[in-house]
């Protein structure tokens, strides 16, 4: 009885832990972001959210976020199917470099950027001559973004293709399929839902990028200036009220991303 009454207080223990946790941390900042942005009522809020400048900055947000999605989705599935399907020297490395963007501050990722493709670099300097601008401008965003979202598309397709029955391919091509053939209607289908999410995933966070965007992009208000700058240059300017209301507008496209992505999980999981 003892052994009995002290484990279900543990268990009561530990699940109360965890609410908290997740209260604290997740729900009361959320809702917090939601009560400061209509704190002042509708009317300042549609102000705040209809202002030229705000609604600029997220609109190039998510056009930027969605070409730097579109890439991933062409880079990480061609990525994701060598590193499952070949096998050659350096694989493994390779493999554990995906996951560098977690691992690595975005500042330093941005800095990297700057170094690499800046007017001072040869590939910048290249471009400055040919015409074409990267660091400062849209390009040195889009690159950005990939580079912070990279691994969401290689690591969401990687568990489908290592389970997928290779009977069925081999059966596509016994009965004549070209590998194009077999490709679009075995292969792909199967790795669709882990394509959608991981895109999914990669638009929700270049979304939210701030720390490599923001020392490439050079932040002119109406041609380089993302939601997120934009978010902490009216912290800066003591205009809370304007930073929580587009940042409303990022979390709740943030939320029905993540509704989606749960929808299409829950739905293969299901088959």
């Amino acid at each position: 009885m003892n052994a009995m009454f002290r484990g279900k207080w543990w268990s009561f223990g530990f699940r109360s832990t965890i609410m908290l946790y997740f209260i604290f941390l997740i729900v009361l900042p959320i809702a917090g972001i939601y009560t400061q942005s209509f704190s002042l009522g509708w009317t300042p809020f549609w102000e705040s959210v209809s202002d030229p400048l705000a609604w600029k900055a997220v609109l190039l947000t998510v056009k930027l976020a969605v070409i730097a999605t579109l890439l991933n989705i062409f880079l990480g599935t061609m990525i994701g199917w060598v590193l499952i399907r070949y096998r050659f020297p350096g694989r493994r490395l390779l493999n554990s470099l995906v996951d560098l963007p977690f691992a690595l501050p975005t500042a330093v990722g941005g800095l990297m950027i700057l170094l690499l493709l800046g007017p001072n670099s040869l590939v910048g300097g290249l471009a400055g001559k040919a015409g074409f601008e990267i660091v400062f401008h849209e390009p040195a965003i889009v690159v950005a973004m990939l580079f912070v979202t990279f691994p969401f598309v290689i690591r969401a397709i990687q568990p489908l293709l290592e389970e997928m029955d290779k009977s069925e391919e081999e059966a596509a091509y016994t009965l004549g399929a070209t590998r194009a053939k077999t490709f679009f209607r075995v292969i792909f289908p199967t790795m669709l839902p882990g394509i959608l999410s991981g895109a999914m995933l990669a638009f929700s966070r270049g979304l939210a990028e701030f720390g490599a965007v923001v020392l490439v992009a050079g932040n002119i208000p109406g041609k380089t200036l993302i939601a997120s700058v934009y978010i902490f240059g009216e912290i800066e300017s003591s205009n809370p009220q304007g930073a929580a209301a587009v940042s409303v507008l990022l979390l709740t496209l943030s939320f029905i991303i993540l509704w989606t992505v749960n929808l299409i999980q829950a739905r293969r999981s299901g088959q």
